[in-house]
This record gives C-alpha cells, structure tokens and sequence, in this order.
C-alpha cells in the first residue's frame, strides 16, 4: 500500500465520517425590528414580531426567517419599574411565515383599565429553541369611566430617503409629480440611529404614538420605486430596523393611518392601473401594521378609541374608500365613502367624552398648495364632503362641545381655524429634511387666498418635529387639553391650551 493511497484513503475516510456524523445547523431567528405594539384599549392591545436573519440592514434590507414567537403577557404589580406578577396573564404561541412577511401578531383582551402590564416574547426554530426576544411596556387606558391624565404623540412624512440619502439615485432626478430634488441627507454623526426626533419622543413617555400616514414613501426615490410585494416590504423593513424606532415602539403603543406614499403614489387614488395595485396596498397596510389579527382585512381600519372620560379619539381612513381625485366635485365625490361617513357622524353624537379629537391623513382647513386637488382643502378635491362634515359639526353643536381636528400629511406645522370655528392642528413631517414652509393664509397660491382662515400658529423657520397632544383631568372644576408643537430635539415651539367648554 504506497504512502499516496493511505493519505488518500485516510482523506476520504475523514471526509465520509464527518458527512455521516455531522449536523444540519439551523441558525436560531433574531428580531432585528423589535416588538410593536398597537390598538391600544383599557382592555387589551395588539403586539407584534417579525423574526429576521439579521438585525442590521444587510443590502439595503433585513432578511425575513421562519419560527416561532411565545407572546406572554405579565401585570405590573406596583407600576412598570415595580415587579412582575408570577404568572404570565395570558400565553400565546404564533408561527412567523413567509406568505405574512415573517410577521407573528397576536392580539391580548380582557386586561384591567389604567394598568402597567409588559409583554414579554421567546423566539425561535420551533418549541424546543425558544430563547428570550424583545419585551415590551405600556399602560391599558384609563377608559369611558376614570379621569387620569394621558399624553400622546402625532407624526407624518417619515421619509427615510430624504433622511439618509440614495446613493442609487442622481440627486438632478425630479420626483415625480412635485418637481423637487432629494435634500443634503442628515450629517449627525447619531445617523445610524435613525431619526433624532423619535429620540425626544421616548423622554417624553407619551402613552401612545399616532402616524398618520406617509410612515414609509414607496414613491421615493422616483427611480428606482416599489411596485412589488417585495420592494414595498423592504421599506418598511429599513424604517422599523433603525435603532430609535425599536426603542421607542418598546414603550409606546401605536395607532396607524396610510397617506398616498405609503398606499400606492403621490396624490394617488385607486384609479390607475400602475403597481403598486390596490389589492397590494391593501394587503400591505394590513399586513405591516397591527390593525387586526395576521390574515383579517375586514376590520375596518376607521375606529374610535375611548382613551378616558375626557379623552375620546377618532381614526379616518383617506384611501381605501375614496372617489377619483379626478372626479367633479359635488354630493358624490368622497374621500370616506358613505359608509364611514355616516359612522363618524354617528359615533361623534354618540360620545359623551369631554373632548373629541378626529385624526386625519390629511388636512381639512389648511391652507394648502392651490395646485392640489387630492383632499378636503382644494378647490378640485373634496371640499363638498369638507362642508357636510363641517355643516354636520354646526348643527350638532360639536364645535362647541371640544372638538378637535389634527391631521398629518403637510410638511408644515400649523394650527388653523375655519370660519366655523373648527381649528385643527398640523404635526409637520418628522424629518427635517421632509419639512417645507407653510402656506399663509391670504397668499395668492394657497387655498385661502382671501384670507377667511385664521392662523394661530405657523411654524417659521420649516423644521422637523411633531405634535404632542396632554389631556389634563379636572383642576379647579376644568378639564383642559394641551397641544404642543414641538421640533426634532423636544423644543416648545407653539402651545395652544383648551379648557372644556
């Protein structure tokens, strides 16, 4: 036997050894997006986890991986810095699979109003792999029956290209549509961490977070843009992997709305026959954002929320029901479609909360770009709708009895009244890079040229930030809310206080 064959056969031997005796190796799942929490009630709330191969964007996207997720649910004896109780509330398992995105979501009822609870989560292969996954904290509502104070947080325009950058894109392009070029990215050097504004949030410790749409731009960059199911899932990815929304969401529940970005395109409607469809929106909205448990796209994503005996809120959606934009204005044309219409008017007679607060996607008093036509403002939108609405608010005495708008999508903030009476509130786009001056009322290219529209506050320098909103409990016989603008780093930059009529 030559010496060549012993080393060859003692090779392969070793080889077909280490063949027969090795183990496949799985690779255990992480949750580089954290736990959201949604839908928050004075009895339960929504949470969800999207299991991952990374926790880090790895070419421009975070890579999706099959498991399992154990959702148990604890109450806090003594507050949310005091002890667990010994068993969990209420365990569930759910399986993260391809066709939802890797997303396991699960929905927790029968909790006690006005409590600390923290939801814990383990993660893993299968039942037998399970190690410990992100945990999460919030505080049920103090519901139609108890007056405690609450604070909440309301954002849009989160644009993430604008904010970081495209390397993929000449900066020379034009978005589509409005004629403007991508800005100087953000130079900090906490870049990595995502937007400095989410930051000034978590000190805040509000007790909950609304987005009001344009939570990621499918639209931006122009070129290239999402129109498949698995570019419009990478937005969403890169936007929940940044570090401060993974922080953040892990204290603060959340409610959603979708704009025209984050639905199909700028100053989009369902007409059209270009991607992203509508069935894709669609599918998107429900799967990315807890609005109901994983699969179920019959909830309807308008609702109300009792928060406290003062505080009652209302979430419209602005897309899935909407006429043409193109459409001639008049009793026909709608953004809410009957439906929802009808039960906004009747769930807002029906409330008997100290203050009534509508959230909307988009504005209703502005003023606004004359050369829009895709909401309530503009003189081709919607503005028959904008006066039933506002004629139902008269004739109803809601104007009079705390009531409230607060709206998204302008890049601006701002705090208006309507001849009616009527004021709404703007939050201005998150990002600094998003944000733009503001329409003044009386200018020529706005939708109130002749200047009917009072403006209590229009923010001047455009900055980033957002709008927090404190209900305050009674204090010498007075229920009072808060409205504060304020920018990216926290600042007060405008604060409107309202006793209860």
């Amino acid at each position: 036997m030559t010496k060549q064959f012993v080393l060859a056969f003692c090779l392969a031997t070793t080889v077909c050894l280490n063949a027969a005796t090795a183990r496949p190796s799985k690779q255990a799942p992480l949750a580089g997006q954290g736990i959201m929490m949604g839908e928050l009630t004075s009895t339960s709330i929504h949470a969800q986890v999207r299991l991952t191969a990374t926790d880090e964007l790895v070419d421009g996207d975070v890579a999706g991986h099959p498991g399992i997720v154990e959702f148990s649910v604890y109450e806090m004896n003594g507050g949310l810095r005091k002890t667990l109780s010994q068993q969990a509330v209420q365990t569930t398992v759910v399986k993260a699979e391809a066709q939802y995105d890797f997303i396991a979501r699960v929905i927790f009822k029968d909790l006690t109003p006005y409590t600390p609870y923290l939801i814990r989560t383990r993660i893993g292969n299968d039942a037998n792999s399970l190690r410990e996954g992100p945990t999460g904290r919030f505080v049920t509502h103090p519901g139609k029956d108890n007056e405690f104070p609450v604070s909440f947080v309301v954002v849009t325009g989160m644009n993430y290209a604008k904010f970081h950058g495209d390397n993929r894109i000449d900066r020379k392009i034009h978005l589509e549509h409005n004629n403007t070029e991508l800005p100087q990215p953000y130079r900090g050097r906490d870049k990595h961490l995502g937007y400095p504004a989410l930051a000034s949030i978590s000190k805040l410790h509000p007790n909950f977070f609304v987005g009001t749409g344009d939570n990621v731009y499918y639209d931006t960059p122009k070129d290239p843009r999402a129109e498949t199911i698995e570019q419009m899932r990478q937005k969403w990815h890169e936007q929940w992997v940044q570090p401060r929304y993974r922080e953040l969401f892990a204290h603060v529940p959340t409610y959603w709305e979708v704009d025209d970005h984050d639905y199909r395109i700028d100053d989009g409607d369902n007409s059209g026959d270009h991607m992203p469809s509508v069935e894709m929106a669609v599918r998107m909205m429900y799967e990315q954002l807890p609005y109901a448990a994983m699969g179920d796209q019959k909830t309807k994503t308008y609702r109300t929320v009792r928060v406290s005996k003062d505080l009652q809120i209302w979430f419209v959606e602005g897309r899935i029901h909407r006429s043409d934009n193109a459409m001639e204005d008049g009793p026909e044309k709608t953004i809410w479609g009957l439906e929802q219409r009808q039960w906004l008017m009747e769930t807002l007679k029906q409330s008997d909360a100290t203050f009534k607060i509508m959230v909307s996607p988009t504005p209703m008093i502005g003023p606004d770009d004359k050369r829009k036509f895709d909401n309530h403002t503009n003189f081709n939108g919607f503005r028959h709708e904008r006066k039933v609405f506002f004629d139902f608010l008269e004739s109803e005495g809601l104007i009079d009895e705390n009531f409230y708008l607060i709206c998204g999508d302008r890049h601006w903030q701002y705090h208006a009244e309507d001849p009616t009476g009527v004021e709404e509130f703007s939050s201005g786009a998150l990002v600094d890079a998003n944000s733009r001056p503001g329409r003044k009322s009386g200018e020529a290219e706005s939708t109130d040229p002749e200047g009917h529209i009072k403006q209590h506050y229009l923010q001047d320098p455009a900055s980033g930030g957002f709008l927090q909103v404190v209900s305050i409990p009674t204090v010498d016989g007075v229920a009072r809310l808060a409205f504060i603008h304020r920018d990216e780093h926290g600042k007060v930059l405008n604060l409107a206080i309202k006793d209860a009529k």
